[in-house]
């Protein structure tokens, strides 16, 4: 039971950080510079990791929650 807790937290992080890594990498290549004010790169660049986490773990949550649903489906018959 603990154990299970305990692999379900591991997946869980590493899932997060994955996703929050794809996410990184992708929108990387979206240009924000057109619609960033001039001197204000910092509060653009914390948007951006803000933004990226929100994606990424967003991202996560729907496969981690899909992974415990499709597990459940034993239950069904």
């Amino acid at each position: 039971m603990l154990q299970s807790l305990g692999v379900d937290a591991l997946t869980g992080m590493i899932s997060h950080v994955f996703f929050i890594i794809i996410t990184w990498r992708v929108l990387q290549g979206v240009r924000i510079e057109p619609i960033i004010k001039k001197g204000q790169l910092f509060e653009a660049r914390v948007l951006f990791v803000f933004v990226t986490i929100m994606i990424g773990t967003s991202v996560s949550r729907f496969f981690l929650e899909f992974l415990n649903w499709s597990q459940d489906l034993i239950y069904l018959f």
